[in-house]
This record gives C-alpha cells, sequence and structure tokens, in this order.
C-alpha cells in the first residue's frame, strides 16, 4: 500500500510508522491547499480487512478531521463513516466500503480532491 502513495503527487511522504498502533502516514503536500495547512492520512488495514483511514488538515488556528471505518463497532455498522470537521463518534455514520484496499484508497483520495476544489472556492 506504501508504494501507491510514495513518490507520486500529491504526495509529500509516505512513512509506516511503528510507534503504537502501526500506520501508514501519508503526508500530502500542501502546495495543493490555499492555505498553511499541515494534511495527512494515516492508514490501518488489519488482514482481517478491517480498517481505519484518518484524514487530518492541522492550520494555525484548527483541526479539521474526517475517517473511514471498517471495524466491529457498538456505535454503528461495521462499516461507517465519522463525518468532518472533527470525525466524532456521536456523528458517525453507517456506509458500505469497497472490499478491495484499492478501491477503498480511490475512495478516500477523490473525497480529498472533492475537499481541496471545495477550499480553494472557498477562498
Amino acid at each position: 500500500m506504501r508504494s501507491r502513495f510514495d513518490g507520486r503527487r500529491p504526495f509529500e511522504s509516505a512513512e509506516i510508522v511503528t510507534e503504537g498502533k502501526s500506520s501508514l502516514r501519508v503526508e500530502l503536500s500542501s502546495e495543493y491547499y490555499p492555505r498553511e495547512t499541515s494534511p495527512r492520512l494515516e492508514i490501518r488495514w488489519y488482514r482481517n480487512d478491517d480498517f481505519n483511514v484518518h484524514y487530518q488538515e492541522e492550520r494555525l488556528d484548527s483541526v479539521w478531521k474526517c475517517r473511514w471505518d471498517r471495524h466491529p463497532s457498538a456505535h454503528n455498522s461495521r462499516d461507517h463513516f465519522h463525518p468532518p470537521p472533527d470525525a466524532s463518534r456521536t456523528d458517525a455514520e453507517d456506509a458500505q466500503w469497497p472490499t478491495d484496499h484499492r478501491d477503498v484508497c480511490r475512495l478516500v483520495l477523490d473525497r480529498l480532491e472533492e475537499r481541496i476544489e471545495t477550499l480553494w472556492e472557498r477562498r
């Protein structure tokens, strides 16, 4: 999965992080954003095909985040989405995600493209 991001536009880097729970941290290029923003993805994919894909934008005065999840949950169905701006558990929505990790990544990247376009339109 790392090779799908590493060295490609619009990604700065893609590194395996082993502190705490292992994850793939993908730093997105701030050049695609209209203001000083530090955007990143944290991806955890498990052998049973459960996953978390956490997107976060950090600015000097705010944080905007959302999360795509597949895992057993007391608050939602196994597939669910934690919407922005704070990805809270109480606002989580049931969803249905593709089974292949490449399709999930494409879905996430399509949503991020929409987010970037929205930010530029608001500017």
